[in-house]
């Protein structure tokens, strides 16, 4: 799954985003305004974060740092965190910084 545009492996949370799980609909794609909104509504499942409260923002800041970057392996990034709309790179990209997982290691 993908919020902000990074991809984490949620493998070891199948409990929660496995198939017939709860969260399952956040699955497959960037929900980043699904978790901002703590909403499972299909129309939330993007990573479109237009109109979003001040207050939702920081609970996605929150539980993007504090659970999928503390609980799960990043994996990758989608286009629209690595590319500008024109395709060209984006020169600005930084990867997150995950201190406690090493990729050799999880690979």
């Amino acid at each position: 799954m993908a919020v902000k545009g990074v991809v984490f492996d949620v493998t070891s949370g199948k409990e929660f985003y496995g198939r017939g799980a709860p969260y399952n609909a956040l699955t497959g794609k960037d929900s980043t305004r699904g978790v901002a909104k703590m909403s499972l509504d299909p129309a939330d499942l993007t990573h479109d974060t237009t109109g979003l409260t001040a207050e939702e923002l920081k609970s996605l800041d929150n539980v993007f740092t504090k659970v999928y970057k503390a609980k799960y392996p990043i994996v990758g990034y989608t286009a629209r965190r690595i590319l500008n709309e024109d395709g060209s790179p984006n020169l600005d990209f930084k990867p997150e910084d995950q201190p406690h997982f090493d990729t050799k290691d999880e690979f």
